[in-house]
């Protein structure tokens, strides 16, 4: 591995309205009201430098804020987790981990750092029959040899299912010291048809204590046969999740062929999944009955047809961006770049695609304590960004 700062001067790029990106896949399918996809095209004010903090991380997936002000940053494969300092210094790799199931889209995933003294972070967890997202949580040590000390783990996705897939893998951390963790449910078909299914944790949302146990008020604590610690429900693969303002849930989950949706998450809430999609298969052929509403079952705020395959979300504080102040940051895996959603209220007025002429997939994106966006790059020799106005 190396470390490097080279930085390059980026101009927002000149889009028409609404954002260029193909036709959509399902083009019989309709938005259930205006504005909830194609929202009209916006270009920043602002130029940004982009600087390669640090090059040569293994498919780095999760990056979280150290005390220190170093960072800690996982690499999916081979599934370990390494602290980096501002310069780009990368430690060797943290010992003391259990062990990680690294093939297909599992690994080592999201990490948190939340403030309570606490390192927490989520994984492939290999198991007898198949694997499983396990969520740990350690002391971390940091020195020339960094380890995790008092590792326990305090939550492990059920049922096991034998899949490389859609494992999830976000964290997230409210301020009443429960934390949120995204799942997805393991793209398969014996997986698929739990996401609706309160028995099984795949296609949740599940909330618990940071020790492991479940909170009192969750909303299936009481009913038989539920999971106690789902929070919603109706899930496909969620990669991107945060808190806003108001310490409500957003989170952005991947669609099938078409259909990725943004959804503002409300406790005990149904999203859909399979039974309403604005995806097909990726063979063309329609999902179930080929519907996008029901009853009982939530609207996405947002969706898009093509697909950006969202992986990482914050809200822009403003504090380096003022004209980004309350926007929605995302990563874009397929649609490689960093895609900016204007908001007015709960809805999406704007949509903006930056660093497209990178042409990176933006696995991660986390605003750092001076406001500079920092992003992880999804590839064998992938990269850390801090992102600036010129």
């Amino acid at each position: 591995m190396r470390h490097l700062l080279l930085a390059f001067v980026l101009a927002g790029p000149a889009v028409a309205a609404p954002v260029s990106q193909g036709a959509p896949n399902v083009p019989e399918f309709q938005p259930a009201f205006a504005g909830q996809t194609r929202a009209e095209a916006v270009t920043s004010k602002t130029a940004l430098t982009v600087t390669e903090v640090a090059t040569g991380l293994s498919s780095p997936w999760g990056l979280a804020f150290l005390p220190s002000g170093k960072m800690l940053v996982s690499e999916k494969a081979p599934g370990v987790l390494r602290i980096v300092s501002a310069d780009g210094k990368a430690s060797p790799p943290v010992a003391g981990l259990p062990a990680v199931d690294a093939r297909g889209q599992g690994g080592m995933m999201g990490v948190g750092v939340p403030g309570d003294g606490w390192v927490y972070w989520s994984y492939a967890e290999p198991r007898d029959g198949g694997n499983g997202l396990a969520v740990a949580r350690g002391k971390l040590v940091d020195g020339s040899t960094p380890r995790m000390d008092d590792v326990s783990v305090i939550f492990r996705m059920m049922p096991t299912l034998d899949s490389k897939a859609h494992f999830g893998g976000r964290l997230v951390f409210p301020a009443d010291g429960t934390m949120f963790i995204t799942l997805g449910e393991r793209s398969i078909l014996p997986g698929r048809v739990q996401a609706q299914d309160l028995g099984s944790d795949l296609g949740k949302i599940v909330r618990i204590n940071r020790d492991g146990s479940i909170p009192k008020d969750n909303p299936f604590v009481k009913k038989a046969g539920a999971r106690p610690e789902i929070w919603s429900y109706g899930h496909r693969n969620i990669l991107a999740a945060t808190l806003d303002g108001k310490g409500r849930l957003w989170e952005l989950e991947h669609g099938p062929k078409g259909g990725d949706e943004l959804n503002l998450v409300g406790k005990g809430k149904d999203y859909g999944w399979p039974t309403i999609t604005y995806g097909e298969e990726y063979s063309g052929k329609p999902i179930g009955e080929s519907k996008t509403q029901a009853p009982g079952m939530e609207q996405p705020v947002y969706y898009w047809d093509p697909v950006i395959a969202p992986s990482g979300l914050t809200i822009a504080t403003g504090k380096l961006f003022p004209e980004w102040k309350g926007n929605l940051l995302v990563g874009g895996l397929a649609s490689k770049a960093l895609v900016r959603l204007v908001m007015q209220g709960d809805k999406v007025v704007g949509e903006e695609r930056l660093l497209t002429d990178r042409g990176e997939r933006i696995r991660d994106v986390v605003e750092g304590p001076d406001g500079a966006i920092w992003l992880l790059t999804d590839s064998t020799n992938g990269k850390l960004l801090r992102v600036t106005p010129k």
